[in-house]
């Protein structure tokens, strides 16, 4: 399979690691009041989805960057590769 990272161009994805679903860029804040339910939820419970996805990947043998890639998880097929810091600040986190 092969990921055209958003700044480097097509890399095998030999190169990366799977690091889960992209919903992890969204961690809720584990020190604020009331927040075990959600912290628990976050850190526990995964969705295992046939189809469309959004999944972290690391770039850990070349730029060492995190990638947002949306990818149906049926055929293989990517359909977008974004940074993850790109997303985190769209999301309104500066991480």
């Amino acid at each position: 399979m092969i990921i055209n990272h958003p700044l480097l161009g097509p890399c095998d994805a030999q190169e990366f690691t799977y690091k889960g679903d992209a919903r992890l860029i969204d961690r809720p804040d584990g020190m604020a009041e009331g927040s075990g339910p959600a912290f628990y939820d976050y850190a526990y419970l995964r969705d295992n989805p046939a189809g469309e996805h959004r999944e972290l990947w690391f770039h850990e043998q070349g730029d060492r960057s995190w990638l947002v890639v949306t990818r149906n998880t049926v055929t293989h097929d990517i359909i977008s590769v974004e940074l993850a810091r790109d997303v985190a600040r769209s999301m309104g986190r500066s991480r």
